[in-house]
């Protein structure tokens, strides 16, 4: 996997590179907390869990989650209902996909309108997320997928510049904030 930026953490960034779970889970915290704190979330679990196995996380007591996610500095701004969404989704992955998140975007050799609705399946992924996690697969992972652009659409289309999958470095994320809160200004305005 290639080096992913997006927490400005160099340890969380590297969990993101390597571990597709982590990645997915990042995208599921991604709401109502900035990037970087979703995004670091992952790497938070991984040191408070001992390790970031679907299973195993899925198989936790549910309070037990909670208080590692509440743990100083904690997950998400909203760690309870949070953790249930963390639980949903390491089941589906462990029970859906033998515990390799990968293979939601791997197995069968899927194309972009499938990988699209395979996310969409998960617990705590709607439309928006679904087609903002395909590009950064698309973008940032070197997914290949068939349709893969279509589908994201419009995250995925290049030289766009409005969610995590165009972030690559500070800069970048300073255009991808800019961005974000003009949608957010011009959506107040109508």
């Amino acid at each position: 996997m290639p080096d992913l930026h997006l927490t400005g953490d160099a340890e969380a960034d590297a969990l993101l590179s390597r571990d597709p779970f982590a990645l997915l889970l990042g995208m599921l915290l991604d709401q109502q907390v900035p990037m970087e704190t979703a995004f670091a979330g992952p790497a938070k679990l991984q040191r408070r869990l001992g390790g970031l196995d679907p299973a195993a996380i899925a198989a936790l007591e549910p309070d037990g989650l909670v208080a590692a996610m509440k743990e100083s500095p904690a997950v998400h701004r909203f760690p309870g209902s949070m953790a249930g969404r963390v639980q949903a989704v390491a089941a589906a992955v462990a029970e859906q996909w033998g515990g390799d998140a990968a293979a939601i975007w791997t197995r069968g050799a899927p194309d972009g309108a499938e990988i699209l609705a395979r996310l969409r399946a998960l617990p705590g992924f709607g439309e928006q997320k679904a087609k903002i996690f395909l590009a950064v697969l698309g973008k940032r992972l070197g997914v290949d997928a068939l349709g893969w652009v279509t589908a994201s659409a419009p995250y995925g289309e290049p030289g766009t510049e409005m969610s995590v999958a165009d972030i690559v470095d500070a800069e970048s994320l300073a255009r991808v904030r800019a961005a974000k809160k003009a949608a957010k200004a011009a959506a107040k305005g109508k």
